[in-house]
């Protein structure tokens, strides 16, 4: 089949889809199947690679290759298949719990190493899988199985992380907004390097409603932006609110108090290497600031780590006498054993 004539229903396997109804993974996978026909590659060369955890059934799902891994283990088995063939488009299915508890060693090198692969991260702040235990990124007093009266940890949030292990790509959707998502897989597949793309998603059995503040169709207006790469950071149902930086601190205002017009506003610079204001824009959080939207960082490098290695080889190999098994084991001094 001619990959132009691709369809979303092309990449849809035959398996039945197991998730709770109402879950947000369903609409994660509706999103990413409108983006595969429009990537560009085949189906034998796109692989999908997961953990272990309610969305790492994802690979069932899609008519491409797929592994479905061990806890944690995901972004080490992905990168070990991009490496091993550059030319593949190489996705990770995985959650707040498998990428960030037992998997986060793995996950902060995938970052610092920029493999050129897309790892999506459910973040539904519970382990759903393993029913309603807390996971790195369930809010400070949140009660749930494994603490009845509210966990004391501080959470994880996933954008600093990638941001301070010096990440080239985050963004963030919501999954209630399948078509906004879309654009953004597309943009992280046309990233060089890590891209990781957040998801805040709904988990309607042990954690419904967890995202409602800013998920809301009513109110969300407010208390979003979505983040355009050369754009002012206005946001608001009006399009009447945004950002400022004062005293190297972000400041939501509202503009036409004080003066304050479109001009005095931040404009939105994904590309820049420097991380300072793209990691205040991941880390702000509702109901002090709106939260941030789309891509916020994608600093694209000159090359990934998986082209270096290529190059690495590919220079060794112009260099070496031994081309091959058997001059390498007839190298050197051989002797017979009778």
């Amino acid at each position: 089949m001619d990959i132009n004539t691709y369809k979303p229903e092309d990449f849809k396997s035959d398996q039945m889809v197991r998730w709770c109804a109402g879950c947000g993974d369903h609409a994660v996978l509706s999103s990413v199947l409108k983006a595969l026909p429009q990537i560009g590659y085949k189906h034998e060369d796109v692989v999908f690679i997961s953990g272990i955890g309610c969305s790492s059934r994802f690979p069932y799902y899609l008519n491409t290759y797929g592994f479905h891994g061990i806890h944690g283990r995901a972004a080490a088995i992905a990168s070990g298949v991009k490496v091993a063939n550059p030319h593949l488009s190489v996705w990770v299915i995985t959650g707040d719990g498998d990428a960030l508890a037992i998997g986060g060693n793995h996950f902060i090198h995938l970052v610092r190493r920029d493999i050129d692969l897309n790892l999506i991260l459910f973040n539904n702040a519970i382990y759903g899988l393993t029913k309603g235990q807390y996971s790195p990124t369930s809010k400070q007093g949140a009660v749930t199985k494994t603490s009845p009266f509210g966990t004391v940890e501080r959470p994880f949030k996933p954008g600093g992380l990638v941001i301070g292990a010096n990440g080239s790509f985050y963004a963030r959707t919501i999954d209630s907004m399948p078509k906004y998502s879309t654009d953004i897989y597309l943009e992280a597949a046309k990233h060089k390097g890590t891209s990781i793309i957040e998801v805040l998603q709904n988990c309607v059995i042990y954690n419904d409603n967890i995202w409602a503040d800013i998920a809301d169709k009513e109110n969300r207006d407010d208390r979003i932006i979505m983040l355009k790469h050369g754009e002012p950071m206005i946001y608001g149902k009006n399009q009447d609110k945004g950002l400022m930086l004062r005293k190297n601190m972000i400041e939501p205002v509202q503009l036409g108090e004080n003066g304050i017009s479109e001009k005095d506003l931040l404009v939105h610079d994904a590309q820049t290497e420097f991380a300072g204001i793209h990691l205040l824009l991941a880390n702000m959080e509702y109901p002090k600031y709106p939260v941030a939207l789309g891509v916020i960082r994608a600093c694209e490098a000159q090359s990934s780590y998986d082209e270096k290695i290529e190059v690495q080889i590919d220079a060794i190999r112009a260099k070496s006498k031994i081309k091959n098994m058997k001059e390498l084991l007839h190298s050197g001094a051989t002797w017979e054993v009778k």
